[in-house]
């Protein structure tokens, strides 16, 4: 079942937590998500400190970074007061943001990912934004329909055969983003934050450079 911010506002006086002060950065924070960049936010699990979600799946496949099943999605373009108002059923949910419209997300190693980024901005390359979470992964925002594009792209570079650690992110995969964390592993951080003259460039333009930068990587991880 979707819900949506209209058909849960007469339960915000039951909803748990619900009468909790939410705080304000965090809201202002989703409103730029939704309202400067236009993403779309969805509350999601968060990671308890020993690891486990807190959707209370002890199986769970992706702790800390699906959505909360009963939360309002926040689309792109919501009000700032909507924003509040939609955050209050759920003031402690991580922030997530929903890949597949905006961008989506070529996911690497950070280490390669810092290496590859070294690469890019000396090549003189348009970066848009780029997460680092605390399982050291490294997210590069591209733009959309990369995830469908990704094996033709790595075949035509010559890449598809590489065992490569790199996948993309697309439609019905949600990141987790700041000021979120991922228990006691730590928060999520942006090596590149987003801004309105930062749009996620082709995947094509980037993938030759992460493409290389995973493969040395991974000779190096490996000998």
């Amino acid at each position: 079942m979707v819900f949506t911010i209209g058909s849960l506002r007469g339960m915000r006086a039951g909803a748990p937590g619900a009468r909790r002060r939410v705080r304000g950065s965090i809201c202002s924070l989703v409103a730029e998500y939704t309202g400067l960049h236009g993403w779309t936010v969805t509350p999601g699990a968060r990671v308890r400190r020993d690891g486990a979600c807190d959707c209370g799946d002890p199986c769970c496949a992706a702790p800390g970074a699906h959505p909360l099943g009963y939360a309002p999605r926040i689309p792109a373009g919501t009000r700032r007061e909507e924003v509040a108002e939609a955050w209050g059923l759920t003031p402690d949910a991580s922030v997530l943001l929903a890949a597949g419209r905006g961008f989506d997300v070529l996911d690497v190693a950070e280490q390669a990912g810092c290496r590859a980024l070294v690469r890019l901005e000396r090549m003189g390359l348009r970066l848009g934004p780029v997460l680092a979470t605390p399982d050291g992964r490294a997210l590069f925002f591209v733009a959309p329909g990369a995830a469908a594009e990704l094996p033709r792209l790595l075949y035509r570079m010559g890449w598809d055969d590489a065992g490569l650690d790199l996948r993309c992110l697309g439609r019905g995969d949600h990141v987790t983003a700041p000021p979120s964390d991922l228990g006691a592993l730590g928060p999520v951080r942006w090596l590149r934050p987003p801004s309105p003259d930062r749009q996620p460039p082709e995947a094509r333009l980037l993938l030759g450079t992460l493409a290389y930068v995973c493969h040395r990587h991974g000779s190096l991880v490996r000998s």
